[in-house]
């Protein structure tokens, strides 16, 4: 179960990792493969696989906006997965998934472009049959989430697991359909936006990310 507290901030996303993998370190753990939300999502994931002795990758997760409504997001989707959309803000906007296939396709080919640029031509991580944890810098809506873990859950892990220092409650409780666990240093009412809960909240450059998945690439191969 997640620790509640409405009074708990963050100096950075280190900070933030650091601090949720200690949670997450009082768990067993098979082989595990921890994935960073990009772009915000890959330093809290650092610190986790650091902590774990487990491997970093990266996960692309691209919102799929409302038409006409660029920050309002109905629905996402990953570079390979199934997009998904939240059917009850679908149905109080009078719109199916066919209605946005061309948003669906943009934001698929910024995924995979994003991947191939992470990747640095190198293949995914592969996920079958470990114990996969999707790590996030935050929890709002959980649509990207949502996505993330059903583009996991076809690569058939052994379990998967999403892990954020700050949840929405509400998003935290409907994530538990789509993960075998959710974890959540905290589930504060108010919730407002990740960022509230941050001190240092500076976006998260690509090339950070990039940097980040090297050098946990050599920490793996005892560079």
């Amino acid at each position: 179960m997640p620790y509640t507290t409405a009074d708990i901030t963050f100096a950075d996303r280190r900070d933030a990792g650091e601090r949720l993998a200690d949670m997450l370190v009082e768990a067993q753990w098979t082989d595990p493969l921890v994935l960073g939300l990009a772009r915000g999502g890959v330093p809290v994931a650092d610190a986790v696989a650091d902590r774990l002795d487990g491997e970093l990758d990266v996960l692309v997760a691209r919102k799929i906006a409302a038409p006409g409504q660029p920050e309002f997001g109905v629905g996402a989707v990953t570079a390979e997965g199934p997009a998904y959309f939240h059917e009850d803000t679908l149905r109080r906007l009078g719109l199916t998934p066919s209605d946005l296939a061309a948003a669906t396709a943009t934001e698929r080919a910024e995924a995979r472009r994003r991947v191939r640029h992470y990747h640095q031509g190198r293949e995914h991580i592969p996920r079958h049959g470990r114990d996969v944890l999707v790590v996030d810098d935050g929890l709002a809506t959980g649509v990207t989430a949502t996505a993330a873990l059903r583009a996991v859950a076809e690569d058939a892990p052994r379990r998967v697991v999403f892990a954020a220092p700050v949840c929405a409650p509400e998003s935290a409780d409907r994530l538990r359909h789509e993960a075998d666990d959710v974890v959540c240093l905290a589930t504060p009412e108010g919730f407002g936006a990740v960022g509230m809960w941050y001190r240092d909240f500076h976006q998260t450059t690509d090339e950070r990310v990039v940097s980040l998945l090297e050098a946990a690439r050599g920490r793996t191969l005892g560079e």
